[in-house]
């Protein structure tokens, strides 16, 4: 047995070839602090290396667990956030919505951003890790909130990135004012037949009601009263949601875009606060 074979059997699994090999490296550098120059370096693992590696492999294809939980660990914008099935797994379209909002933070001198449906705290802590902006993280998931402040003890930034249970805007104090607000709320309409990996996620996190759009509608028509005079709204987005999103903003919101991810598809939407 050897790497390349248990390799194999993550794909024939069903797991694409690329991602596969992702994944074995993450085993590898997690539960046996085996890196990739390791392995260009020529050193091998030992056989009790090899078996421990071949039983997560086995866990993983049995449960259908996503290796992140499996590891406790994802990996976004540079840094390794802890995850588990209270929270979703942060994804490579979530950090073109944190960049975007670094980018007009940076440019605008924001220091007061709140982050709705915080989950992991990924999107507060890097954004308050890259910028000088304080990151309120609002979540209505007890759970979750305990993920965000081990997330944000991790990165050494408690006075940065703190966090409130909150029901969207529900314990936001009226006289609290942000720069910004930012979210990627829960978007997949209800009765949506996920894959199986996407199935372990906390559900609370990923389906809305009115077709996705439940959380848009609620956090826009909210948001004005929450931002300062010529603050912004980011959103991510679901696919097939940013015409819809783009109107209910256009009421309130100016200057309103939509950005592609890699694959083409509209991922965030940004607009000024009229």
């Amino acid at each position: 047995m050897n790497i390349q074979t248990i390799t194999k059997l993550l794909i024939d699994n069903g797991i694409e070839a690329n991602e596969a090999k992702k994944e074995m490296c993450m085993l590898l550098e997690y539960f046996c602090n085996y890196t990739e120059k390791d392995r260009l370096m020529g050193k091998e693992l030992t056989e009790d290396d090899l078996n421990l590696i071949y039983e997560k492999v086995v866990y993983r294809i049995e449960t259908k667990n996503p290796i992140q939980y499996i590891i406790g660990e994802a990996y976004f914008m540079g840094e390794y956030f802890k995850v588990n099935t209270d929270v979703l797994i942060p994804r490579d379209e979530t950090e073109i919505l944190v960049r975007k909002a670094i980018d007009i933070i940076e440019k605008n001198g924001f220091i007061d951003v709140l982050d709705i449906g915080t989950g992991s705290g990924c999107i507060a802590c890097t954004i308050a890790k890259r910028t000088k902006a304080t990151v309120l993280g609002v979540d209505i998931s007890s759970d979750a909130l305990r993920v965000a402040l081990d997330n944000v003890t991790k990165l050494g930034i408690n006075n940065r990135a703190v966090f409130r249970k909150s029901d969207l805007f529900s314990k936001v104090r009226e006289e609290e004012k942000f720069d910004m607000i930012i979210s990627n709320p829960p978007y997949i309409p209800i009765g949506t037949k996920l894959d199986a990996e996407v199935e372990k996620e906390p559900k609370i996190a990923l389906f809305a009601a009115e077709n996705g759009l439940y959380f848009y509608k609620e956090i826009i028509k909210q948001a004005p009263q929450y931002l300062k005079k010529g603050g912004w709204l980011l959103f991510e987005l679901g696919i097939e949601e940013s015409e819809e999103v783009k109107n209910h903003m256009a009421e309130y919101f100016e200057d309103i875009k939509i950005e592609k991810d890699l694959a083409g598809i509209d991922r965030i939407i940004y607009g000024k606060a009229i």
